[in-house]
C-alpha cells in the first residue's frame, strides 16, 4: 500500500523500486491511494499502471495518509499487508525480508530502521541530525543497527488478521497514524519488531522551513493520539513541549520576579551546551562541513515538535476542538482539485 499526493518527483522511482522486488511466494500487488494529486503524479501512475497489471490506483478524496491507507486496505487481497511510502526507495529484497522476518519472529508488525539518503548541504545536515539520539529522543527506529521489539517502526508489515483484530488506521489523524496503530497493537498484547535486514532509504525534507512544518504537525497530532489513549507511548513525546512551556513560563514570571530569569537562562544555556555537543558528535560522523548548520537543524526538530505539541494542547484539550474541524481549517487554504476518475485496475 502506497498513499501519495503530489509526489511527481518521487513516485516513479518508488514504484519502479517496488516492481523490481524479489517476489515472495504467491507474488504481490501494488495499491497506490492517490489523494487527488494535481501536479502530474496521477499521469505518471496511470502510465506505470498501463505497463503492469500488478499496479492498482484507488481514489483518496480526503487527501491524507490515514484515509489513503484505509482505502488501499479495503481493496487489498493479500494475507500480508505492507505499507510503503512515496518518499522512499527500497532494497530489492525488501518485501521478501519483511515476509521472512514476520514468519521467523511471529511478531504482529515488522519493519526496518529509518535509513536515509540526501543530496545537497541542507538535506545532508537534516539527514545527519535525523540519526542522532539527541534529535529524536533515542527512538530506536532511527538506530540502523538495532534489532528487537520497540514501540513503532517506519511503514510496517502486518498479517491481514491484525487489522481485523484491532481495527484500521485512524481516519482522524493527519500525522502519527502509524504510531497510533502500533500503540493500539502493543496495548492489545501484540509485538512490533525491527530488523536491520529490512532495508529502505527515506529522502528527508530539503529545507528547514519544510522540516519545521513536518515536525510541528507531528507534535500537533501526537496530542490527539495521547488524548485518545490517555497515556503517551513514550516520555520522549512530552519533552520538547515541556521544555518550551517551562522556558516561556520562567521568562514571563521574570517580568514580575526578576530572579526567575536565571532559571530561563540556565535552561537555555544547558540546551545550547547539549546542542553543541550533539552537533560536534554528529559532524564527526557525517562530515565537519555540516557543523555550522547542525545546531539550527537540531533546534528545528525540537522547537517545531514542541510548538506543534503546545498548539495541539491548546486546540484539542483547552479549546475542545474536534479533529475533523481542525483538519478542515488546516487544509482550507489550498484549492480543492477537481477529482479525476480512476479505474479500479489496469
Amino acid at each position: 500500500m502506497v498513499p501519495c499526493r503530489n509526489e511527481k518527483g518521487h513516485i516513479e522511482p518508488c514504484i519502479r523500486s517496488i516492481l523490481a522486488q524479489e517476489s515472495p511466494p504467491g507474488g504481490f500487488e501494488i495499491i497506490v491511494a492517490d489523494g487527488w494529486s494535481d501536479d502530474g503524479t496521477l499521469d505518471i501512475l496511470e502510465r506505470l499502471a498501463a505497463e503492469t497489471p500488478r499496479l492498482q490506483i484507488v481514489n483518496n478524496p480526503s487527501r491524507i495518509v490515514s484515509t489513503g491507507l484505509n482505502a488501499a486496505l479495503r481493496v487489498a487481497r493479500g494475507k500480508i499487508i505492507i505499507r510503503m511510502d512515496a518518499h522512499t526507495e527500497y532494497a530489492p529484497d525488501y518485501i521478501r525480508q519483511c515476509v521472512a522476518v514476520l514468519t521467523e519472529t511471529g511478531a504482529d508488525n515488522v519493519g526496518g530502521p529509518a535509513r536515509t539518503k540526501a543530496t545537497g548541504y541542507v538535506p545532508c545536515a537534516i539527514r545527519a541530525a535525523y540519526h542522532s539520539p539527541f534529535a529524536v529522543g533515542g527512538a530506536q527506529f532511527h538506530n540502523v543497527e538495532y534489532e528487537g521489539p520497540l514501540d513503532t517502526v517506519p511503514y510496517g508489515c502486518w498479517p491481514r488478521e491484525v487489522f481485523d483484530r484491532i481495527g484500521t488506521f485512524d481516519d482522524e489523524l493527519v500525522r502519527n497514524q502509524d504510531d497510533e496503530l502500533n500503540l493500539r497493537l502493543i496495548r492489545a498484547g501484540g509485538c512490533v519488531w525491527q530488523s536491520p535486514r529490512i532495508k529502505s532509504w527515506y529522502w528527508p525534507r530539503r529545507s528547514l522551513s519544510s522540516l519545521f512544518k513536518q515536525y510541528a504537525q507531528y507534535g500537533y497530532w501526537k496530542v490527539r493520539v495521547i488524548q485518545k489513549h490517555r497515556l503517551p507511548a513514550s516520555i520522549r513525546h512530552l519533552v520538547p513541549g515541556g521544555f518550551i512551556l517551562a522556558l516561556t513560563l520562567f521568562a514571563l514570571v521574570s517580568l514580575c520576579y526578576p530572579p526567575a530569569i536565571r532559571a530561563a537562562l540556565g535552561m537555555a544555556g544547558l540546551y545550547a551546551i547539549c546542542t553543541l555537543s550533539a552537533s560536534l558528535r554528529t559532524a564527526s560522523q557525517y562530515g565537519w562541513r555540516l557543523l555550522p548548520l547542525l545546531p539550527l537543524v537540531f533546534a528545528c526538530f525540537h522547537f517545531a515538535y514542541g510548538y506543534g505539541f503546545l498548539w495541539g494542547m491548546s486546540d484539542f484539550i483547552v479549546r475542545h476542538r474536534g479533529p475533523q474541524r481542525t483538519y478542515t481549517e488546516l487544509t482550507r487554504s489550498s484549492a480543492k482539485p477537481t477529482p479525476r476518475k480512476i479505474g479500479a485496475s489496469n
